[in-house]
């Protein structure tokens, strides 16, 4: 197995499942209705939904630096906006994280190992840093969710 289809491995058990740390991202998010996730139960603390969305911004943002683009985003880019907290709209940010974190697993698996030291557009590190840090993100967000999940749990006793 080449180092690249690890990494793309190592994600998709961070996301979907089979984790050696517990439950993934998305495992964390599959009882969460809309309410749930647009609740801020911790002070000046981010909702799930907008960690789900930030998670999706930055594995786009890292396919699109795989592509060659320079990229750094901020703001609202960073962090979307939750819209309308509706089960519809909730449904349709899991299924838009799913998409792009697919997207991210089959772009690094189809990695030649060679690519891996390449230097990110506009950064001082590679692909390989990058990549290492793309899995530390999705896991630190889930530890994130499964916190949200209890602290929310615990305000409705």
């Amino acid at each position: 197995m080449s180092e690249a289809a690890r990494i793309a491995d190592q994600l998709r058990r961070a996301f979907d499942g089979s984790a050696w740390h517990g439950p993934a991202l998305l495992e964390l998010l599959e009882e969460v209705n809309a309410a749930t996730a647009a609740a801020k139960p911790l002070r000046n603390v981010h909702s799930i939904w907008e960690l789900a969305m930030h998670v999706a911004a930055w594995d786009g943002a890292i396919v699109r630096r795989l592509a060659g683009q320079k990229l750094q985003l901020s703001g609202a880019q960073n962090f979307p906006r939750v819209g309308k907290p509706t089960e519809m709209a909730w449904r349709k940010t899991i299924a838009a994280l799913t998409r792009t974190h697919e997207t991210l697993v089959k772009t690094v698996a189809s990695l030649p190992d060679s690519r891996l030291r390449d230097r990110v557009p506009g950064k001082r590190y590679d692909f390989y840093f990058m990549l290492h840090g793309a899995v530390q993100h999705e896991l630190y967000h889930a530890g994130q969710i499964a916190i949200l999940k209890k602290a929310q749990s615990a305000a409705r006793r």
